[in-house]
């Protein structure tokens, strides 16, 4: 499946410290990493993206991970909560996020990379 990662203004990822997240009204999955040599993924999920980007901007299992480097964020617009369930299960198979567990038992489906 294509899902259409979302950038910030200028084509840059956004910040999760300082994302605008007023205009997002919508349900999909998200991607939060931090950058470096080598980045990795800390957090992945679905649901509502401003409700969740929000409480994971104040969660310290998450923020703590700013020290190895600018924590980011891109998000995907994905309406189906099938969907969700399988491409948040095929992101975590393909990304071993350093927060984060319980992902849905389901068959993963796969979509397009943000990189």
């Amino acid at each position: 499946m294509n899902v259409n990662w979302i950038k910030c203004q200028g084509d840059k990822w956004c910040p999760l410290e300082n994302v605008n997240l007023s205009d997002v009204d919508e349900a999909g999955v998200y991607i939060i990493w931090y950058n470096g040599n080598p980045g990795r993924v800390v957090r992945l999920g679905q649901g509502d993206i401003a409700e969740r980007l929000k409480a994971h901007c104040k969660d310290p299992n998450i923020t703590r991970y700013a020290k190895n480097g600018t924590l980011l964020v891109t998000w995907a617009a994905v309406s189906s909560q099938r969907d969700r369930d399988g491409i948040e299960r095929y992101l975590a198979n393909g990304w071993t996020p350093l927060v984060g567990d319980a992902f849905p038992d389901v068959t993963p489906i796969a979509v397009n990379s943000p990189w």
